[in-house]
């Protein structure tokens, strides 16, 4: 009961201090479960870990938590939650521009991974041919548990950040894929690694049931929620369930085939409009953080002093090291990226930053249990563990400390927070947000109300379903390029509130919020001098203008009086409400409190919504 406790509490601290250091949670976490499995034999009393994963049996008794196949069980199923957990967060429209660049990384950079690994073990380290495949195989994944807390805490460009992403996740299951292909090697081959047909066919019986079962799976989930098949309060343990079935029915139809079952399956239901889908992904990011606190501080604790000595007293591991990370990943990266949007720096940057995660960990864990298990054991498989995890923590130690000060070398990182975030997809909001959509910015919309999420989607907009007040918007990937938000809800309190928490985040160049009803009866000058977004109509006034003239138009005017004229005609026409001014460079801005600091540039055009302003009229308004 206290290791059982003691994990879960010492995991929890591990990702609370890597969020308040900012680097990725599976460096304090490995370095915990070192602390408490290897090291800790240094300065126990008798020489045992303070915390054992196995179930052993010693003179001095029985130590340990699970037994072997028990323990590796959890392991697979953990992981394949993580996995579906990211699935979940995989969209198409991400990958525009960069979609054949991802398919190349997660083909041509695997294979070149898995050969050059597998040659750089054998000549560097001497190991045999099996062993030094199956090292290579491990190693092709870069896992999305050390990919997001970089994507989080760094403001890299869309194209970098998309590509580090999918491929961080999609490559994951293609590893695993791998390096069950080259066990099944060394174990039909008696060591060898001559291909067989057994493998061969195993090969196949994994792609073709991971890819089948997490479809179908993903499809019926989905008609499930739709049809209201699960009730609401049945729906996240529902869902986990399905995972656990999905994983494990597939594991019996093609051996390991699960993992990618369970990606394919979150990438169906990711991709389609699924009822709240915002509280599955909440759910399963929740579980996910726990199952990874639990899964690094167990395997590492797994390692032996045995196996650290092996990496610490041979000068070749670190050639090794330096070999895959200065060398192969860069070759990688450029062939798989060539001809793509990415440009030199982009690639640069991506070649940089591979760290190794949980399914490369978890993975050599099992298989070098069972190889060094075998009677006689695999000839060098005992290398395996410590090598694997050397990567895994000298890429993560390396990417987590230098990372920002690369990106900003490179200059990867967005220059400025361009993107629009409109609290809100009421008719105003997404009429705006088209607007906006057109003019080349990013625009982002999110509201508590299902319905106007599904109307601003239908439109081709981007948007969330997002309870302003319970859901923490700052770790989102989908809003990092965020400089501008707009609060524009039928409610006063609400874009106050949103306002007041995430304008530092979100609002770095501007957060407005519209006026409540009372404010528009005040004199303008008793308004607040920034932060409104419009000075002249409150949500019910724009979204009546909306619902009977749907339409942004753009007005051309030639000097400050001219826009004074207007605004004055349109404070007093009730179906035109002035929106943004636009520059000939293309910046646009909200209509200020006051123009008296405005310089109006020649070009310079008012933005506004409703019913056009036809010439009569725009003579009239200017006096001529």
């Amino acid at each position: 009961m206290l290791e059982l406790a003691g994990i879960i509490v010492l995991g929890i601290f591990a990702q609370w201090l890597a969020w308040r250091t900012k680097v990725p949670a599976i460096l304090p976490l490995i370095l915990i479960g070192l602390i408490v499995g290897p090291i800790s034999t240094f300065f126990t009393h008798d020489g045992e870990k303070l915390l054992e994963p196995l179930l052993v049996e010693s003179e001095k008794g029985t130590t340990g938590i699970f037994p072997g196949k028990y323990l590796f069980s959890f392991v697979s199923l953990a992981i394949g939650v993580i996995l579906f957990e990211g699935g979940l967060t995989l969209k198409r429209k991400e990958i525009a521009g960069v979609g054949p660049a991802i398919l190349k990384m997660i083909t041509v950079g695997s294979l070149i991974t898995f050969i050059g690994a597998g040659l750089f073990a054998h000549y560097i380290m001497e190991l045999n041919w099996a062993v030094s495949f199956l090292f290579g195989a491990l190693i092709i994944v870069t896992g999305p548990t050390v990919i997001a807390p970089i994507l989080q805490n760094i403001p890299l460009n869309r194209n970098v950040s998309t590509v580090l992403k999918w491929e961080g996740i999609l490559i994951d299951p293609i590893g695993a894929l791998v390096a069950v292909l080259v066990f099944e090697f060394i174990r039909s081959a008696e060591g060898g690694v001559e291909f067989t047909s057994h493998a061969l066919v195993s090969f196949f019986q994994i792609l073709l049931i991971g890819l089948a079962m997490g479809a179908v799976a993903g499809y019926a989930l989905y008609q499930f929620i739709i049809r209201d098949l699960i009730p609401h309060y049945l729906l996240n343990v529902f869902t986990l369930a399905m995972v656990l079935l999905i994983f494990v029915f597939s594991d019996v139809l093609a051996h390991e085939s699960g993992l990618l079952s369970v990606v394919v399956m979150g990438m169906v239901l990711g991709n389609m409009d699924v009822p709240w889908l915002k509280e599955i992904l909440s759910f399963k990011e929740s579980l996910s953080v726990l199952l990874i606190s639990i899964l690094f501080i167990i395997l590492a604790a797994l390692i032996n002093v045995d196996d650290i000595q092996i990496i610490i007293s041979d000068w070749r591991a670190l050639g090794l090291f330096l070999s895959i990370t200065l060398i192969l990943r860069p070759i990688g990266v450029f062939l798989s990226t060539r001809r793509s949007d990415l440009n030199f720096r982009e690639k640069l940057f991506i070649s940089w930053v591979g760290p190794r995660g949980i399914v490369a960990a978890g993975i050599a864990s099992l298989f070098g249990l069972t190889l060094t298990s075998e009677n006689p054991p695999v000839e060098d498989a005992e290398f395996l563990v410590p090598l694997v995890f050397m990567i895994v923590l000298g890429t993560v130690l390396i990417n987590a400390t230098t990372a920002r000060f690369i990106a900003k070398v490179l200059k990867v990182t967005l220059d400025s927070s361009e993107g629009i975030l409109i609290v809100g997809a009421n008719g105003a909001s997404r009429i705006i947000g088209q607007y906006l959509q057109g003019r080349n910015r990013h625009v982002v919309l999110i509201d508590n109300n299902e319905s106007n999420v599904k109307k601003a989607r239908e439109e081709n907009l981007e948007a969330y379903n997002v309870n302003i007040y319970t859901d923490d918007l700052s770790d989102q990937f989908e809003l990092l390029d965020m400089g501008y938000m707009i609060s524009m809800t039928s409610s006063a309190d609400i874009n106050t509130y949103a306002v007041r928490k995430y304008q530092k985040i979100f609002g770095e160049n501007g957060a407005f919020r519209l006026l409540t009803p009372d404010e528009l009866k005040r004199g303008r000058e008793e308004l607040p001098q920034q932060g409104i977004f419009s000075y002249t109509d409150d949500f019910l006034n724009l979204n009546e203008i909306a619902r009977d003239f749907p339409t942004v138009h753009e007005l051309e005017v030639n000097a400050k009086e001219d826009i004074e004229r207007i605004l004055d005609r349109t404070a007093v026409n009730t179906h035109t409400a002035p929106l943004f001014l636009l520059s000939p460079d293309g910046n646009l801005e909200p209509i200020p409190h006051s123009l008296e600091d405005y310089e109006c540039e020649e070009g310079v055009k008012i933005v506004y919504l409703g019913r056009k302003l036809e010439k009569p009229s725009i003579q009239e308004v200017m006096g001529k």
